[in-house]
């Protein structure tokens, strides 16, 4: 998969500045879930130019409410809630309910409670298809997507993790064609979208056990060189993990994933150039820190 560098665009234009009350930060301990959809939301209510006011006259919702909810603060809401307000903001039905409803079950709302949210709204809940560029763009990038979240997350979570990134850029489509690089802006929704799900040790990601399925090691058949060539590679991930951001993510396309750096330059939307340069850093900060194996039979 090989896309060409797209240059810069001119940056975007400010929301316009809204009368009333700043809309307060989101919830801390929200779930990931839970912020899969809620973004996107408070983003799009953000940059629409729309007033809280307005929003209460045309949902008949409190303002109040509406600012609970904008923040995840409060009981979760409602999926007749949440359809009235993304018909104000023109967000798209599908993703959203599929966002909405994967975090309600994972805050321990029953299918009971699903269904019943649903009944009033059921023709919105029905699956509907993606713009067609959305569509060739999850066919040109799903796959690397996958050896990306691979490298953090178990099969399952991942699947989900990589799903979640299709929806959220579904639902933010418009904004990442009109972000200087659209490819750019899918990555950071992914890594956002991984990181979200993946244990952090002091603040930094941990490689998952996916991640041992590497050429080096499927190649070790000797019991006792598995178990040495295994010490060694946590000790290689421990390091990664302390990698700036982007050096990380060049690491594990090229060096778990086996990614060419042309087509490492087209997922994260970065010149050929700055792949070579973050891998070349890395690599020289990996073996700064990895103590090289003792040669048997060394001799003073």
């Amino acid at each position: 998969m090989t896309t060409p560098y797209e240059p810069p665009a001119p940056p975007l234009r400010p929301a316009p500045a809204r009368p009333g009350r700043k809309l307060g930060p989101i919830a801390e301990d929200l779930s990931s879930a839970h912020c899969a959809w809620l973004g996107p939301m408070r983003e799009t209510y953000l940059t629409s130019g729309l007033t809280l006011s307005e929003l209460s006259a045309r949902v008949r919702l409190a303002k109040s409410k509406i600012s609970e909810l904008l923040r995840g603060i409060g009981l979760y809401p409602r999926w007749e809630i949440i359809f009235s307000l993304s018909r104000e903001l023109k967000m798209p039905y599908w993703p959203l309910y599929r966002l909405w409803r994967q975090a309600a079950l994972e805050a321990h709302k029953s299918r009971e409670w699903v269904q019943r949210c649903t009944e009033k709204t059921a023709l919105t809940t029905m699956q509907a298809t993606p713009p067609l560029d959305h569509r060739a763009f999850r066919e040109l990038v799903e796959s690397f997507y996958s050896l990306y979240a691979q490298a953090f997350l178990e099969d399952e979570q991942r699947d989900s993790a990589v799903s979640d990134t299709f929806d959220i850029l579904w639902l933010r489509w418009n904004d990442a064609l009109a972000s200087p690089d659209t490819r750019r802006f899918a990555w950071s929704v992914l890594r956002s979208t991984v990181m979200a799900r993946t244990p952090h040790v002091d603040g930094r990601p941990e490689l998952g056990w996916a991640a041992f399925d590497t050429v080096v090691l499927q190649s070790v058949f000797d019991a006792a060189d598995r178990v040495d060539q295994i010490a060694e590679t946590l000790q290689l991930f421990k390091a990664m993990s302390c990698l700036p951001d982007q050096q990380l993510d060049v690491m594990v396309l090229r060096r778990l994933g086996g990614i060419a750096p042309e087509d490492v330059s087209g997922l994260l939307g970065v010149p050929l150039a700055t792949v070579r340069s973050d891998e070349r850093h890395a690599v020289h900060f990996l073996e700064s820190v990895i103590c090289p194996p003792e040669t048997e039979g060394k001799t003073a």
